[in-house]
C-alpha cells in the first residue's frame, strides 16, 4: 500500500471559462478523483459519505487550456486524531499548475461531528 496516488486528467471544454483557461472548480473534481483513487488503493472506499471537507485551499500558479493533458498527485499530509489532510499538486509536464490541500473529518454519524479514527483506518491511512 502506499499513502499516494496519481491519476491523468485532460482540460475539456466544459473545464474552461469565457477567458478560455480551465475554471477554478475543475481542480476541486480532479482533487477528489485522485483522493477516490487513493482511498481505493487503501482499501479504504467505504469512508465516502462519512469524511466531509472541512477546508480546501489551492494556489493557482499556471494557467490550462483546453486539451491540456494533466497529472494530478495526491498523498496524505498528516493524520490526525479525527482528521486527514491530503496534499495536492496539478502538473502539465514539468509546470506545477496548481497545489493545495485538503482537510476531512471523520464522522459517519452526522449528529456526533468528527470522531477518533478507528485504528484499522487509522493504520491504512498512516502507512
Amino acid at each position: 500500500m502506499t499513502t499516494r496516488a496519481a491519476i491523468r486528467r485532460s482540460v475539456d471544454w466544459q473545464d474552461t471559462d469565457a477567458a478560455g483557461h480551465y475554471h477554478h472548480s475543475t481542480v476541486v473534481r480532479w482533487a477528489e478523483a485522485a483522493e477516490a483513487a487513493l482511498l481505493e488503493e487503501l482499501g479504504l472506499i467505504g469512508l465516502f459519505g462519512t469524511i466531509p471537507r472541512v477546508r480546501y485551499e489551492a494556489n493557482y500558479l499556471s494557467r490550462l487550456w483546453f486539451r491540456d493533458v494533466v497529472d494530478i498527485g495526491i498523498r496524505i499530509g498528516e493524520v490526525g486524531r479525527t482528521s486527514v489532510t491530503y496534499v495536492f499538486e496539478v502538473r502539465r509536464g514539468d509546470t506545477v499548475a496548481v497545489h493545495g490541500r485538503m482537510v476531512m473529518v471523520n464522522a459517519p454519524d452526522p449528529s456526533r461531528g468528527a470522531t477518533p479514527w478507528p485504528q484499522d483506518v487509522r493504520d491504512r491511512l498512516s502507512v
